[in-house]
């Protein structure tokens, strides 16, 4: 199912919920301003108590929002290194088999490599071009699997064998473990939650400052501005190759350099 944030441009989303969130605190104090010679003292520590309260169940949200798009980001980061390194050890021990089957098989991993690579470079927005190039990656792992089996055939070292079969399953793995994580992302509806809290909270420093006769501080609009920041942020780490803060690529590449320095 496609939400309807997450195929939004992350400054679109920091822009309209900035817009908001000043229209709220403006609107909060023109409420507000009017009511502000017949307000009593207790009335206004109410607000100032309400007010406290929005803050800090602002706060509750948006720490778990944060930490839920960190965890997300650190595991996507995470499951590169161990495409990589599975990778990797495959190619290794792809040199303990017996040629013709070294050289194949070789070859093969080279291809799906650079599957892996070209398919990394692609959003999720992408839809035609990561289905192919996820189709063609699927297509070189049962190519990996039948060389496989011919090298498995023509070779009775049951050890050689044993572990190159073992760390090739590890990989392909590892594939689709990384698949997964791109998968994940915050609960639009916790995003939802999230800016909606923003919008009661400015609107209520808003008619705070309007009920005592002055409008909204400085400070007042360098919090909503730090507030559509981090939401910015959120939205951004929850994207992994949107944006700003992306998802390094960089342990893929370098395993492709190691494979084949004089390749392209």
């Amino acid at each position: 199912m496609t939400e309807f944030l997450y195929g939004v441009d992350s400054r679109v989303v920091a822009a309209t919920l900035a817009l908001t969130m000043l229209c709220a605190l403006e609107l909060g104090y023109r409420l507000g301003r009017p009511r502000a010679a017949a307000t009593s003292e207790a009335l206004r520590s109410h607000i100032g108590v309400v007010q406290g309260s929005l803050l800090g169940l602002l706060a509750l949200v948006l720490s778990f929002t944060f930490a839920v798009a960190l965890q997300h980001f650190d595991a996507r980061n995470e499951a590169v290194v161990t495409e990589a390194n599975e990778l990797g050890t495959t190619w290794l021990r792809s040199a303990l088999l017996n040629e013709p089957a070294r050289g194949e098989l070789r070859e093969l991993l080279l291809h799906y490599t650079d599957a892996r690579i070209a398919e990394s470079h692609l959003t999720l927005a992408e839809d035609d071009a990561r289905h192919a190039a996820l189709a063609r990656t699927d297509a070189l792992s049962e190519a990996l699997w039948a060389a496989t089996g011919r090298a498995l055939a023509a070779d009775d070292r049951v050890t050689t064998t044993g572990l190159f079969v073992q760390t090739l399953n590890d990989a392909i793995d590892a594939y689709g473990a990384r698949n997964a994580t791109l998968d994940r992302h915050v609960p639009e509806v916790v995003l939802w939650i999230l800016f909606v809290t923003f919008a009661i909270s400015a609107s209520v420093l808003g008619y705070s400052a309007g009920l005592a006769a002055h409008r909204p501080p400085l400070a007042s609009v360098l919090l909503v501005l730090l507030m559509v920041v981090v939401s910015y942020l959120i939205v951004d780490l929850d994207r992994p190759r949107r944006g700003l803060v992306q998802v390094s690529q960089q342990p893929m590449l370098s395993l492709r350099a190691s494979m084949a320095p004089s390749a392209p």
